[in-house]
């Protein structure tokens, strides 16, 4: 719809401009209205052309909509305000929606927009030193949801996984280990000030002393069970933490394509490969006996250091070399989802990239920081976890309200929003709970083809597109409106990297839904109108599970 009323304004746009040596704008903002009363869509078009004009913005208003040539998709159009033209669709346009829907089926909604380009989305990407934590699951369910709307608009999309095996937490986590290998608990004397506390290095010691294999997604390690070998229990240490992660990621619903690691950056040299590249590029500078690299020039507030006076290099210098390598690897777009702590890296890591001089465009990589989630029960804070020992983790949301609700609650909010997850509201089978209320509604309409069989009524398909002309009540038109709303929202939601609007948009789909179920009566007798009215509700039923796909939540077919 949106797109037939945009070739309507470019030709008044072209009959008005004629002669005045003003020329047309590249874009033309066409939006649905919150309020059905001042139309279904309106532009501001006549505002943004008033100055150029040299006329008032409802004069070029009157203009435009006299310009306008007739169309079967428009029955009105109102000039509102200052000069905002409102545009109410025909009854026909709407109908024939439900039509598209019920034939296109799970490619409704879905473009081309990003055809023959690779992005990559890097999410998670947890140091294995203990089982994922809450902030972890949020940036799960936001990368994930990502990677799903970049795919839903044609990208060929590679999720990764970026962790560091081999730093100070690394070590840290080895020498807790192996304190509980040799018996030391926490507080007692010989454990690690550093040490990792929670009982799960009780389970990995234990599983280390017996000589178990464990099998991650990225390694298999066999334990040497000997406590003394503290190279030999790093090593099981991480490939155990990182089956750990594995389990709660798979029992998330989220997989990863590649597994990065930061010690092959030094491994294969590319470090050193960046720091020759950025001093041959005349950006860099030695003060104090360190090496600097100049970021101001790149809009940082300060120039940072590359390699310290003592020897080894900033955590910065990694970072800039693994994207190098991502820009190399030939992704157009790529994304990383990360908590808000990674926030004063964003400039630094563009700056390096930018003094590289090698290509890459200004504002790569993009970045989605998410805020801290904090957990209520019963309406307390819940702060730890008896597993983690400090924190809550992933598994424990989805043991207690199930994967489904978990990834709901954790992207229904913009990302940068802190996030209250409630744990009672999320169990509840209550209308207050978003997600049951967005399941119930797909749920109900397997209900209703259920009593259609069980009543010996038929549903013809071809009857139902045929009759659609017979959906005129204000629920089945408000219904209509909301499904027509889709295909734009995932554009939307995908260019913009914000999946929270889908979520949203799925409840306001429930409610539309549940408000024409509740007034309208859909097995009646006569089987035009029964038909039509079926035609309306699995047309809604395949836009719920549509959208619900893209959150990476089920589509149940009872409740």
């Amino acid at each position: 719809m949106k797109p037939q009323l945009l070739s309507l304004l470019r030709q008044a746009l072209d009959q008005v401009l004629a002669g005045t040596g003003v020329a047309a704008p590249d874009t033309i903002a066409v939006d649905a209205t919150k309020d059905s009363r001042h139309g279904d869509f309106a532009t501001n078009l006549a505002l943004t052309l008033a100055k150029a004009l040299g006329k008032p913005p409802r004069k070029v208003a009157e203009e435009l909509v006299r310009a306008l040539p007739p169309s079967p998709v428009v029955s009105k159009v109102e000039i509102a305000g200052p000069g905002f033209i409102n545009f109410f669709l025909a009854p026909t346009a709407f109908q024939a929606l439900v039509a598209e829907i019920l034939d296109r089926g799970v490619e409704f909604g879905r473009n081309n927009a990003g055809a023959g380009r690779k992005a990559m989305v890097e999410f998670v990407s947890a140091n294995p030193t203990g089982p994922l934590h809450v902030g972890h699951g949020r940036g799960a369910a936001v990368g994930d949801c990502l990677a799903r709307l970049l795919q839903a608009t044609g990208w060929e999309v590679c999720r990764e996984f970026y962790y560091n095996d081999a730093g100070a937490q690394i070590g840290n986590l080895a020498i807790s280990v192996q304190a509980r290998c040799r018996g030391v608990e926490p507080g007692q004397h010989g454990w690690p000030e550093d040490g990792y506390r929670g009982e799960y290095i009780k389970d990995v010691a234990k599983s280390y002393l017996a000589g178990e294999k464990v099998h991650a997604d990225d390694r298999e390690v066999t334990a040497a069970a000997d406590p003394d070998n503290l190279d030999a229990i790093r090593e099981f240490a991480v490939a155990y933490l990182r089956r750990e992660q594995d389990l709660d990621l798979k029992a998330f619903a989220v997989h990863f394509d590649v597994y990065y690691l930061e010690s092959s950056l030094y491994r294969e040299g590319k470090v050193e490969q960046t720091v020759q590249d950025l001093v041959k590029s005349g950006h860099t500078f030695e003060q104090d006996g360190a090496l600097w690299l100049r970021t101001t020039g790149f809009g940082d507030d300060k120039d940072r250091v590359m390699r310290k006076s003592e020897g080894g290099y900033t955590y910065f210098l990694p970072d800039v070399a693994y994207h190098v390598n991502k820009w190399q690897r030939g992704f157009t777009r790529v994304i990383n989802e990360q908590g808000a702590d990674h926030h004063s890296t964003i400039t630094r890591v563009r700056a390096g990239l930018q003094a590289l001089g090698i290509g890459i465009p200004q504002g790569w990589p993009e970045y989605v920081l998410h805020q801290m989630v904090t957990v209520m029960r019963g309406g307390e804070e819940v702060k730890i976890s008896k597993r983690a020992g400090s924190y809550v983790t992933l598994r424990d949301l989805i043991d207690e309200v199930g994967r489904d609700a978990t990834r709901y609650f954790l992207v229904a909010r913009k990302s940068d929003s802190q996030l209250v997850f409630d744990i009672d509201l999320a169990r509840s089978q209550t209308n207050d709970n978003p997600v049951y209320y967005i399941q119930y509604a797909h749920a109900r309409v397997a209900s209703v083809m259920r009593q259609l069989a069980e009543r010996g009524m038929e549903w013809d398909l071809a009857a139902g597109k045929a009759a659609l002309e017979k959906l005129t009540d204000a629920s089945e038109l408000a219904l209509i409106a909301q499904l027509a709303r889709y295909p734009e929202l995932v554009a939307d939601a995908a260019e913009q990297l914000e999946p929270h609007q889908v979520a949203q948009y799925l409840r306001e789909l429930a409610a539309a839904f549940h408000g024409f179920y509740n007034t309208q009566q859909v097995l009646v007798e006569d089987a035009g109108l029964r038909n039509a009215r079926l035609a309306l509700a699995l047309a809604t039923q395949q836009v719920l599970r549509n959208g619900l796909d893209l959150l990476g939540v089920s589509a149940p077919e009872k409740m």
